[in-house]
């Protein structure tokens, strides 16, 4: 594996690919490497006879500058993942190098980037956009591989790439989970040992909820979950909804999703710790019920 740090070299070896008619796959990360990245580059390996993965802390997406700064680093163990999974190149440039003059970029993502982490996150998913539109105009990956924890930024960036025009086959994969359900995350590390104790509640709660979902109201169903994870000690919700999947809006009754399963979408505060995990109402019948 060979570390890059330079958009110039990463350029000069993904056109050197390309002119061998290799395809590529890129995997975003801001590192601090886990199994669900892990799952990602596997994946991508399977995909694809070049990988590329990127290790970068992106300011612009951060709203909370206290949040910026305990993210955690750990750039040499995540060298050591890399190497182990694969991974042809791994790109780890500095803040100058990705943002040589700050980026005033404005995208009109529309409803999907509006609500849920977009609401609570002003600015966020722009952030999201403005550094993800870059690696790909660096890359120019045929396949680009994201984790469906972070279920409404895949709506999102597909609708950067819509608006940007770029020839990308956005991969979503499937969350990665520790033993006990709780999905895996960079954050993690932060819990303390209570708080990690506590934390699969969310999922467990969640699983549960998906039974309810035939003989109790969308508005039932949410407020189960956000009861039954505020009751947990050092646990609370900042929000739960249940959304369309495809245009990530909040629905009242359950035919209301019409693009596909409902999504239940949850962002927990476990102590000073902000997670997020969400889970598919699957319709047994595979019809809106």
């Amino acid at each position: 594996m060979e570390v890059i740090r330079s958009t110039k070299a990463l350029k000069q070896k993904v056109a050197e690919a390309k002119a061998n008619n290799k395809t590529v796959g890129l995997v975003p990360t801001m590192g601090a490497l886990h199994q669900g990245h892990i799952s990602l580059v596997e994946r991508a390996r399977k995909e694809n006879d070049v990988v590329v993965v990127s290790v970068f802390v992106n300011p612009t997406q951060f709203n909370n500058p206290e949040d910026l700064k305990t993210y955690p680093r750990t750039e040499d163990a995540d060298c050591v993942l890399l190497e182990k999974a694969g991974v042809d190149y791994a790109f780890i440039p500095s803040v100058e190098e990705v943002y040589p003059e700050p980026d005033t970029r404005q995208f009109n993502l529309g409803a999907v980037a509006e609500v849920m982490e977009g609401a609570m996150r002003p600015g966020h998913f722009n952030g999201v956009a403005q550094i993800v539109s870059k690696l790909f105009e660096m890359v120019n990956p045929d396949r680009a591989y994201f984790g469906e924890k972070d279920f409404q930024q895949i709506a999102v960036i597909r609708k950067m790439v819509e608006l940007c025009g770029f020839n990308i086959n956005i991969i979503d994969c499937p969350i990665k989970r520790e033993d006990d359900g709780l999905a895996m995350s960079s954050r993690n590390v932060r819990l303390t040992p209570h708080q990690r104790s506590v934390a699969p509640a969310i999922h467990k709660t969640l699983k549960e909820s998906v039974s309810m979902k035939d003989n109790q109201t969308v508005g039932e169903v949410k407020k189960f979950v956000i009861d039954a994870i505020n009751a947990v000690d050092e646990m609370e919700v900042e929000y739960y909804e249940i959304v369309d999947p495809l245009t990530m809006q909040p629905i009242e009754n359950w035919s209301d999703s019409v693009n596909g399963n409902p999504v239940g979408c949850v962002t927990v505060y476990c102590g000073n710790v902000r997670l997020i995990d969400n889970i598919k109402y699957q319709n047994n019948d595979n019809r809106s019920a």
